[in-house]
């Protein structure tokens, strides 16, 4: 491999990474607008393991708009990103698949006062598929693989 090589391998993996975090970003924030952007035009999610939806991001992203408003308060974190490029007509690292682990904190709207705590917490992986195009790296789809959930009992919680 030479020099050239590995360093627009090296900014691929950067680009790539910055996507996902901008990913998690969006949610978070819940600029949905930005969200949009970070797919291709015929870019889906599924979020069905998390007892959401799956479709074309626009679609997901009104669906995300709604069921957020719950979730004043989230945070994803996303680790482990191991990242693989693939080919696409015969030119390598036009495609990407990215495997990803989450944890993600959130709280319930509510004005009770409480703990500033998260009340629901869930972790599994995303699978990310993206495609390089004339703007960039773009989400092709997004799984959610959710393993896990943990919410506190109302009646112990303090």
């Amino acid at each position: 491999m030479t020099q050239r090589v590995e360093l627009a391998t090296v900014m691929d993996r950067l680009a790539v990474d910055g996507l996902i975090t901008d990913y998690a970003v969006a949610v978070d924030d819940g600029d949905w607008e930005a969200y949009r952007k970070l797919f291709t035009a015929d870019g889906r999610a599924d979020y069905r393991s998390a007892g959401g939806i799956e479709g074309d991001a626009g679609n997901v992203a009104g669906w995300l708009a709604e069921t957020m408003r719950l979730f004043p308060m989230r945070q994803h974190l996303i680790v482990n990103r191991r990242v693989r490029f693939g080919v696409l007509e015969q030119d390598t690292g036009d495609t990407a698949r990215v495997q990803a682990d989450y944890v993600n904190p959130m709280r319930f709207a509510g004005d009770d006062g409480g703990s500033a705590a998260p009340d629901f917490l869930c972790g599994g992986r995303y699978a990310f598929s993206l495609l390089r195009t004339y703007d960039g790296w773009r989400l092709r789809e997004v799984v959610v693989q959710e393993k896990w959930r943990r919410m506190p009992d109302r009646a112990t919680a303090p």
